[in-house]
């Protein structure tokens, strides 16, 4: 098979990691994505990131470090006839392994990782393994990807970040620049956009003095995000991670179907679990609708769904994010003909006003208020404030990054959990403190096989792992810590639920942490540091 080679790649990343220059970075990677055809530039960019599927592929590879070691540990034999592995091989062969289900997959995926190393070189396993878990190490990160791909395109670097927040695939912008073809970008339907997030607020009082005085407050709903694409009789559902949930929810469809008169639309709603009585019920039982892939008519039965409808992105052909958010609100209006469906919506300058319509929205279950500028445009993928959350309580959104083996009542589960935040500054995620609160023993067990999949490392203590399962955690107190490198430790960190509607990206960051370590003086006296 003709096309660009598996060994060049595996040059380009060795000269990277010896490369210690961002600009020169960017250099070699725009020159060797500008030598490929266009869907090898798409799996160039994935692979460089880390990324062994699609960016809004809905199956996960899920090859775990002990297939790859079982591999390893039996030795490979090289084929008779070596032929040079391409890049579309490779991924080909990656798309195989991630589409492999049921009885007997975990052989098939070790079958075909086993035929795909024995065709390399021991410098190209070493690259393999590492984009098989997302540790390049060669300093590639999506930033300097999406500059790099500006310096193909020709294009201005914000320009190229901001079609990344509307397109939200890094692997179809590089194929868009090799093709010429980025100035042309935007919006497509069944292509869903990165969420626009919102940063955290202490009181309604701090959103509105945020918001020029005045400022619209929505529910803050305890569910799952969902992204609505609808072309004539077509609806598909999108998760915050971009992935397709659409066979499970077939009477989200129906509703769609009937309340939305537009043809083309693209929408961003959340979906609630409730009870008999129309009240929200807890999030573990929301995702376990998603989670359903079969007896799904039996699901809708069981655990019916509140849909919520809070803005538009996309109305008959053309995007509309850039419209302030009350006119996006008026096209929402105009185009959901059933009002039950739109979210509540409070517009005011009053603190007090704000806060009664909280006690009213907690009462019905859901977390707190979502406060949305009214002259803000929609911004893909971006936290800001924009747009503010308040809750009752704090908390924190964290990834797990390492776990240790129980003892006791624990022993067998990894059930001590290293937390961390992202350093928004450098990429990394950083340690904020240990947990092994908050999950039943069923949670355990789950957490435990879970984590061993996604296994980097063995310790003696248990285990590193990937970045990958965020979890919410409640705390008494941030405290200054010298045994963390983040400088910061959460006092009496408590699971409160599992996000697996989050991806690693969207936790909340170091910066923020040190912020919420500052806020807490104002209530506390503080010795000199």
């Amino acid at each position: 098979m003709s096309g660009a080679h598996y060994a060049a790649f595996v040059e380009l990343c060795e000269k990277l990691e010896k490369t210690s220059g961002r600009n020169q970075k960017i250099q070699l990677v725009a020159s060797y994505l500008r030598t490929l055809s266009p869907d090898e530039a798409k799996i160039a960019a994935y692979m460089l990131v880390g990324r062994a599927t699609e960016e809004k592929g809905k199956t996960p590879l899920n090859v775990g470090w002990a297939a790859v070691r079982d591999v390893l540990d039996a030795g490979i034999t090289r084929p008779l006839v070596e032929t040079p592995l391409t890049l579309a091989e490779l991924w080909s062969s990656l798309k195989s392994a991630a589409q492999a289900s049921g009885e007997g997959s975990r052989t098939r995926k070790k079958a075909i990782i086993e035929a795909l190393l024995s065709r390399m070189s021991e410098v190209e396993r070493k690259w393999f393994i590492r984009m098989l878990f997302g540790e390049m190490r060669h300093g590639v990160s999506a930033g300097l990807m999406l500059d790099a791909i500006a310096q193909l395109s020709g294009l201005d670097a914000e320009r190229v970040r901001r079609l990344d927040m509307v397109i939200g695939d890094i692997g179809e912008l590089a194929k868009l620049a090799v093709e010429g073809r980025l100035t042309t970008a935007g919006m497509r339907l069944f292509s869903p956009v990165r969420p626009m997030l919102a940063e955290m607020s202490e009181t309604a009082q701090d959103a509105i003095r945020e918001h020029g005085g005045r400022t619209a407050f929505e529910p803050k709903f305890d569910g799952v995000r969902l992204q609505i694409h609808k072309q004539g009789d077509v609806v598909r559902l999108y998760t915050r991670r971009l992935s397709d949930v659409t066979p499970s929810l077939p009477d989200v469809v129906d509703v769609v179907k009937k309340a939305v008169k537009a043809s083309e639309a693209v929408l961003d709603a959340e979906v609630v679990a409730i009870d008999q009585a129309g009240k929200a019920l807890p999030f573990q039982e929301t995702m376990r609708r998603l989670g359903r892939e079969r007896d799904v008519e039996e699901a809708v039965n069981q655990i019916p769904l509140l849909l919520k409808v809070f803005d538009i992105l996309y109305l008959e052909g053309g995007t509309v994010i850039d419209k302030p958010y009350m006119e996006r609100r008026r096209l929402l209006e105009s185009v959901v003909e059933d009002g039950s469906l739109l979210a509540e919506q409070l517009i005011t300058d009053s603190a007090e006003e704000a806060e009664r319509f909280m006690e009213r929205v907690l009462e019905q279950g859901h977390e707190g208020l979502i406060a949305k500028d009214p002259r803000s445009a929609y911004t893909p993928g971006r936290r800001g404030g924009h747009w503010l959350k308040i809750k009752p309580a704090e908390r924190l959104d964290v990834v797990i990054i390492a776990a240790e083996w129980g003892h006791g009542r624990r022993q067998g589960w990894l059930s001590n959990y290293h937390l961390a935040v992202l350093d928004e500054e450098t990429g990394n995620f950083e340690m904020v403190g240990k947990t092994f609160k908050g999950l039943t023993d069923r949670e355990f067990e789950e957490m435990t096989r879970r984590l061993q999949e996604i296994k980097l490392a063995d310790t003696e203590w248990g285990v590193v792992v990937r970045p990958e399962i965020v979890v919410e955690v409640a705390y008494n107190e941030i405290q200054r810590s010298p045994h963390y490198r983040s400088g910061y430790a959460l006092r009496f960190a408590r699971i409160t639920r599992i996000r697996d509607d989050k991806p690693p990206s969207e936790v909340d960051t170091l910066q923020r942490l040190k912020l919420l370590y500052e806020k807490q003086f104002e209530k506390k006296g503080r010795l000199e540091e």
